[in-house]
């Protein structure tokens, strides 16, 4: 309703505090009370004032579309890029590798049994511990070999003093022989019994090498170097001599430096490699394969050595090969039996491409790696994975050197990022780390 005009109409018969207003629009006419027109007018300048208000409050462009009554859209403001960790390629001279696991043996194992029977009379086993070549472990009681010695001395003696008496017969028979006092029978019965007396004497000597031989077998000595185990005899019992497995166990005894490292290698790689430079490696001087260990807790490979032995035939089971390595021990860390990671050098060294093992993705079985482009775009980068080299993963194929990856984030190939560049190596990031914290506590 639109009032045109407002007009007072006083009234005799009305109230001194009452007016009337007479608004009209047309032919209606609308009375309204004093109270009634201060609340009408209240309400009016309100809803301008609030309009006002807002119109102040939105740009120029917007308040003319308002009170045109035009509508437009406002287009929103793009996002910046997404902020992403970017390293440069690690590029180190290298030789290509290949992994396989494997264990450790002892160069030499020794079953210690007595050659000697008898009865045990003293045992000085260091368990667990080193022993030297030739060091005494075991004695047997040695008074029967002596005795046996001594024997076998007398009867030496004896047969000694029968060739003596033999070859005084036969000195006489050849001064009377030819005189004719003698007959040739004679004669030649008296050399033939100083042969027979020879052959006794040389049977005496070997009887006491023998019995002196036995002697020494009474003390059980350490054959090889190494580290001894528990003593399975003890002292007082009897133990069996025997030149073959029926003898007693008294104790075993492992070779400590070198150590062997056996591990089987996979017929892919022995084609490609281990058969063509086969002839001139192994057992031949001047050419040796770098083999490297490491241990179950150990990081990387600190333990490194020469392969010296391939097998002559490819397990068709398994579809490996049996190779050895041989390290030196000389803390004997290398315990046989352990398990062992071993990296195989299967080139000669030259350049590659290193980088960290978190910025490689997958992708429906084929590895790749997102590449910083041209312009702070993101491009996809097919790879060809290697070895492990100090935290690092060798880039076989698909990086070249001087290249920027991202190390992670959630991109995809063409965004446009922004770089965080920071270092690829772990060690360098920590470092970086470090300084970076002392700088912002100088700042504060």
């Amino acid at each position: 309703m639109t009032f045109q005009s407002l007009k007072a109409l006083p009234s005799p018969e009305w109230s001194s505090d009452v007016v009337e207003d007479v608004a009209y629009s047309g032919d209606e006419v609308v009375r309204m009370t004093g109270k009634s027109r201060i609340f009408f007018f209240a309400l009016v300048a309100a809803g301008g004032g609030a309009l006002f208000v807002y119109l102040n409050g939105v740009p120029a462009t917007v308040s003319r579309a308002l009170t045109s009554g035009e509508t437009s859209k406002i287009a929103p403001m793009p996002p910046p890029p997404p902020q992403v960790p970017v390293a440069e390629v690690v590029t180190r001279v290298i030789a290509r590798s290949s992994e396989f696991t494997g264990a450790v043996a002892a160069a030499k194992t020794v079953e210690l049994r007595p050659r000697v029977g008898g009865t045990l009379e003293s045992v000085s086993v260091p368990e667990g511990g080193l022993v030297e070549r030739g060091q005494l472990l075991f004695q047997i009681d040695p008074r029967p070999f002596e005795v046996a010695l001594q024997n076998a001395e007398a009867q030496l003696q004896r047969a000694e003093v029968l060739l003596s008496q033999a070859e005084t017969d036969l000195d006489r028979s050849q001064r009377l022989a030819p005189s004719g006092v003698i007959s040739g029978k004679t004669h030649d019965d008296a050399l033939s019994r100083k042969r027979e007396r020879q052959a006794q004497v040389l049977e005496a000597r070997a009887a006491v090498a023998a019995a002196r031989l036995d002697l020494s077998y009474s003390r059980v000595t350490a054959p090889i170097a190494g580290r001894v185990d528990r003593v399975l005899v003890t002292e007082g019992n009897l133990v069996t001599g025997a030149s073959g497995a029926a003898a007693t166990l008294l104790t075993t005894i492992v070779s400590v430096d070198p150590a062997y490292v056996y591990f089987d290698i996979d017929e892919p790689t022995y084609l490609s490699f281990l058969s063509q430079t086969r002839p001139k490696a192994v057992g031949r001087k001047g050419t040796s394969f770098l083999v490297e260990v490491g241990l179950a807790t150990e990081s990387g490979y600190p333990h490194s050595g020469t392969l010296d032995f391939l097998g002559n035939r490819i397990d068709r089971s398994t579809g490996t090969i049996r190779a050895r390595a041989v390290l030196a021990n000389p803390e004997g860390r290398l315990t046989p039996g352990l398990f062992a990671r071993v990296k195989l050098a299967t080139s000669a060294p030259q350049e590659t491409v290193l980088i960290d093992d978190q910025a490689i993705g997958t992708d429906q079985g084929h590895r790749y790696v997102l590449v910083l482009g041209a312009g702070d775009k993101v491009e996809y980068r097919p790879v060809e994975l290697g070895a492990m080299n100090d935290g690092l993963r060798a880039i076989a194929s698909g990086l070249n050197p001087g290249d920027t990856i991202i190390i992670k984030g959630l991109v995809r190939p063409g965004m446009q990022v922004t770089p965080n560049r920071i270092a690829m190596a772990l060690d360098q990031r920590s470092v970086n780390g470090v300084a970076n914290g002392k700088t912002q506590a100088a700042r504060r």
